[in-house]
């Protein structure tokens, strides 16, 4: 076994933990901001901006793992 090999599974590894970690982080996100819209409809919409920047800024993240994990070598 050669070490470009171990570096791509190690690769892979830490993208899997970083869509893990954008998965519960979306989670988190949407679960609390429909529990805040549900408590006060009325500011359904300054909610739901705030909302959807977090998921865009969340799944960034894991798409900057993804390019990282290809990247480096």
């Amino acid at each position: 076994m050669d070490i470009a090999a171990i570096s791509g599974s190690i690769n892979t590894v830490g993208y899997g933990i970083s869509v893990i970690g954008a998965g519960i982080g979306v989670g988190i996100i949407f679960g609390l901001g429909m529990q805040a819209i549900a408590r006060q409809p009325e500011a359904r919409g300054p909610l739901q901006t705030n909302i959807y920047l977090g998921m865009a800024l969340v799944e960034a993240l894991a798409i900057l793992g993804f390019v990282l994990a290809f990247a480096v070598n």
